[in-house]
């Protein structure tokens, strides 16, 4: 059978990785980490323009007053319904 070769890390190498990991950071270092990853992600955002913004909230608006008008035409046939029952009943 062949032998596996295990590479050694060297202490100086492992150290940053330990240290990072089993050393709890502060919360202001945290904070910062935060605050420096979040700039970070927010570079890789591609925000659309406003042309696109305007386009979209008219798709929203438009959207939903057709759903108001589907749920208001729901309510009045309901409403209907339940009118022509009591008025049948008594």
């Amino acid at each position: 059978m062949a032998e596996k070769e295990t590479k050694a890390i060297t202490p100086q190498a492992k150290g940053d990785f330990v240290k990072r990991t089993n050393e709890k950071l502060s919360f202001k270092e945290r904070t910062k980490k935060w605050f420096r990853d979040m700039k970070s992600e927010l570079k890789k955002v591609v925000w659309p323009t406003p042309k696109q913004v305007m386009k979209n909230t008219g798709v929203a608006l438009a959207m939903m007053a057709a759903c108001a008008l589907v749920v208001w035409g729901f309510d009045k046939l309901a409403s209907g319904a339940v009118s022509a029952l009591v008025k049948l009943v008594g």
